[in-house]
């Protein structure tokens, strides 16, 4: 009994943080861990630390998020039964969570090297700042952008201790990737943020013109992502890769009218969950079959 209640209390925290997410920006950083691996070979043992790490990180910043928009989730129809305001966790225990997560996080640091160690706080802070952006700038989209993006830097410099070019190239498509969805998800928060004073680009602009911004981010996205192929001199197998996501990021597009949304779960959560992995997929491909 006791059992049961313990793995129904782990489901929800999952639930909570969405945890199934972490598949967004996780084959980023591991894409990049592959990448590294032509410098400084790729151990197991850091392979784990990366996984630890990128889930940790993830988790501490939704459990924070969940528990500064705690009040404005409480008030848009749309987040309202979240556990949170639907009172299924409390505060504190999500606080506890948070803690928690983050201390996990600056181990899994620590046990990569002194640098990631090092950066550990800072990676900390932006993911941690970014809950609070929508309060006044319209440009939240590209702050998380940069909190998701910092992995695949976090994930090379755990396996060379050292920066490099293409990593950053790297990190930045995923800046622009994350923006571009998460500007399409704002579409359907339009009303209640108009209401609450929060920011975004849909609220700045206009809805049309917030999809216009949304598919130059994913332009820009993937031409970073095609001159990673240039900067590396990679194989057919990764244009073809990206000759697939190409495909994919012009269907979610297809998918979203600033009239009709209900197929944005669609391209917000499943589009994007492919996209990551056959990116990875292409990486992996062109490394070891080549």
């Amino acid at each position: 009994m006791l059992l049961k209640k313990i793995l129904q209390r782990i489901v929800e925290y999952g639930h909570m943080i969405k945890f199934s997410h972490s598949i967004f920006a996780l084959p980023f950083a591991l894409s990049s861990a592959v990448l590294a691996n032509d410098a400084v070979p790729l151990t197991m043992e850091k392979l784990l630390w990366i996984v630890v790490a990128m889930v940790s990180a993830r988790s501490a910043a939704m459990g924070f998020n969940r528990l500064v928009d705690r009040e404005y989730d409480a008030a848009n129809p749309r987040t309202k039964n979240r556990h949170l305001p639907a009172g299924k966790i409390k505060a504190a225990e999500v606080a506890a969570f948070v803690l928690i997560s983050s201390l996990v996080f600056v181990f899994s640091s620590f046990k990569l090297n002194m640098l990631c160690f090092a950066l550990s706080p800072v990676a900390l802070f932006v993911i941690f700042f970014y809950s609070y952006t929508k309060r006044f700038t319209a440009f939240s989209h590209y702050v998380l952008g940069v909190a998701l993006g910092i992995s695949p830097v976090g994930a090379w410099l755990a396996i060379t201790g050292s920066f490099a070019l293409p990593p950053i190239l790297l990190g930045l498509a995923v800046v622009f990737w994350v923006a571009g969805f998460d500007i399409l998800y704002a579409l359907q928060d339009y009303d209640f943020d108009r209401q609450y004073q929060l920011y975004s680009i849909p609220r700045l602009v206009g809805a049309r013109k917030a999809m216009w911004i949304a598919r130059f981010s994913h332009l820009v996205a993937f031409a970073l992502l095609f001159s990673l192929w240039i900067l590396l001199d990679l194989h057919f197998i990764y244009l073809l890769g990206l000759t697939v996501i190409a495909g994919l990021l012009s269907y979610e597009h297809a998918l979203v009218e600033p009239d009709d949304l209900s197929q944005l779960d669609m391209a917000f959560f499943n589009m994007n969950g492919i996209i990551s992995v056959i990116f990875f997929i292409s990486i992996l491909g062109d490394y070891f079959l080549l």
